[in-house]
């Protein structure tokens, strides 16, 4: 269900305004004609249902002992998808990776329960140049975890994903986008959709 899931994640996306065009700096630091705001999407309760439901698949393919995003966009994405997995009976931890260790405390970078051997599947509601995505990998390997899947809402193919595939991870994006900013549901959410 994860491509009609993918068309359905967009048209709530397009109702709620989280597609702008313009002029905008994006957190990589290039600029774009088109602005996705994710938060927008996975803080609407459709949204965050029809999100968390999209993604379950994938997590329970990979055996996923965890997901695991950084703060703050992936938030209420690995909330959404750890909340239903309980309910679906296959539970798994959120984790929430900070952008560094708080300076306080017990100097947590990573929020949640994150043990040594977890099966882990990373995600966030965009991927750009994808630092954000790589530091969250990067600190979840560092705690022991294996990284068994990267994801995201939307690729805006600007060279994450490549960079993120080059270093040998399994990247998966339910929306993608070209250059004037016109975005669909990805050729792989649209086979998943298929094969359901």
């Amino acid at each position: 269900m994860t491509g009609a899931g993918a068309a359905r994640i967009l048209q709530i996306a397009e109702r709620l305004g989280a597609l702008q065009f313009g002029e905008f700096r994006l957190t990589s630091g290039k600029t774009s004609a088109y602005y996705f705001d994710g938060r927008l999407l996975t803080l609407d309760p459709e949204g965050s249902y029809r999100v968390a439901g999209a993604l379950m698949p994938l997590v329970t393919e990979r055996r996923a002992d965890a997901v695991a995003g950084p703060a703050v966009a992936a938030v209420p994405m690995v909330a959404a998808v750890a909340l239903m997995s309980y309910t679906q009976g296959r539970p798994v931890k959120a984790l929430i990776v900070r952008d560094e260790a708080k300076k306080h405390g017990t100097g947590k970078l990573i929020e949640g329960a994150a043990l040594p051997g977890d099966r882990v599947v990373v995600m966030d509601d965009t991927c750009s140049a994808g630092g954000s995505l790589l530091h969250a990998i990067d600190s979840v390997e560092a705690a022991g975890c294996a990284v068994v899947k990267v994801v995201c809402i939307l690729d805006r193919r600007m060279g994450g994903s490549d960079a993120i595939r080059a270093r040998g991870y399994d990247f998966f994006a339910l929306l993608e986008a070209d250059e004037d900013g016109r975005i669909a549901p990805t050729l792989g959410a649209l086979r998943e959709a298929e094969t359901c």
